[in-house]
């Protein structure tokens, strides 16, 4: 239904998308995750030409939109669009606002589109109100309104644009509930959302947006429970991370532990995880201390909010460097202690790299 090949869109010298490429097939409903800047609702904007791409094509039913002679104003009418802001002529009753549009552009009959907008009040649950004005509505309402104002022009496609983000966490079941229903129903969707369940839910794909790219794709059982690169599993766990360079065996563990303790405050964790933390990083620079004329140490503290668990990866260069196994280690009460306070401890040898990950007891 919907053919993406090779989309950009920059604002002067910022590159917003670069070289989107996907195929969107009728019926699907895709879910478009990923963090705070990385072009999401962008590339929603350039599906309908709300802002114009710098390049590429998009081919809508077998038309390029991007073509000059393309009518732009009919593909709109198949393809429509919810914001954040909902956009609710406020002048207008709930009502005139899904029957404008009908009226002024389809040019159906006032009769026949306000038997319609109310056809399409009872699916969003809002027949009631088809007399009231927006200020008169709650913001779950609001968005539900929105909702039916696009149904009212019979679209083949649904674009949505973090639909929920503007309202108050009670109203967000009520406008979620009306997009399960349009899935059900077979509309194709396109949903840019940050509520995950949700998302694992109601979509047949998942695009995890990054850097401007579709940096992961597939369905939401592999992105949100296998997904295959780094920065798709940092933000599925909203894993936050702190990371520390030890060049020399001279460094200052004085400065280290400021830092690793400012990285605890921030993520508000547990007086005991900090001392546990903070006491296992000590003991196994201990270790690696002998180690530290030949090759550098990249220290890295993870923490994952979605299951609450700090984890500690020790990377290095060089000879095989197992330090917790090693016979040439004195320190027993050192390997004890790490032991200890770990529920896991697994090392790996990778392309002349040493990599030492531990789990943190809870």
């Amino acid at each position: 239904m919907i053919t993406v090949q090779g989309l950009s869109k920059s604002f002067g010298n910022n590159v917003v998308l670069r070289d989107i490429r996907t195929e969107i097939r009728k019926g699907e409903v895709i879910s478009i995750i990923g963090p705070s800047g990385t072009g999401k609702s962008t590339f929603l904007r350039c599906l309908n030409l709300l802002d114009q791409p710098s390049g590429g094509s998009i081919v809508i039913d077998g038309e390029n939109i991007l073509d000059r002679k393309t009518n732009v104003a009919r593909i709109r009418q198949k393809m429509n669009m919810v914001f954040q802001s909902f956009n609710l002529f406020s002048h207008l009753s709930v009502l005139e606002n899904l029957t404008l549009a009908p009226i002024r552009l389809k040019h159906i009959p006032q009769a026949e589109a306000e038997a319609k907008a109310m056809a399409l009040l009872k699916l969003v649950g809002l027949a009631e109100k088809a007399d009231s004005f927006p200020d008169e509505l709650s913001g779950g309402q609001k968005q539900r309104v929105a909702i039916a104002r696009c149904l009212a022009m019979e679209p083949e496609i649904l674009l949505f644009d973090e639909p929920t983000s503007a309202l108050d966490p009670t109203m967000v079941s009520e406008v979620l509930s009306v997009i399960r229903r349009l899935a059900k129903e077979g509309m194709t969707m396109l949903i840019v959302t940050h509520e995950m369940d949700f998302a694992r839910d109601v979509s047949n794909r998942v695009f995890y947006m990054d850097q401007g790219l579709i940096y992961e794709e597939g369905t939401p059982q592999q992105i949100f429970e296998n997904p295959q690169k780094e920065r798709t599993r940092a933000f599925i766990n909203r894993v936050r991370s702190f990371s520390y360079r030890i060049e020399t065996p001279d460094y200052d563990l004085y400065a280290m532990n400021a830092e690793i303790e400012a990285f605890c405050e921030k993520q508000i964790l547990p007086k005991k995880t900090r001392h546990n933390l903070l006491l296992l990083v000590e003991e196994l620079l201990q270790l690696h201390t002998p180690f530290l004329r030949d090759t550098v140490l990249d220290v890295t503290i993870s923490y994952s909010e979605k299951s609450e668990r700090v984890t500690l990866l020790f990377e290095s260069s060089g000879a095989a460097m197992n330090v917790l196994e090693s016979d040439a280690m004195a320190d027993d009460l050192g390997i004890v202690i790490i032991r200890n306070l770990c529920e896991q401890i697994d090392y790996r040898r990778q392309n002349d790299q040493n990599r030492l990950e531990l789990l943190l007891k809870n």
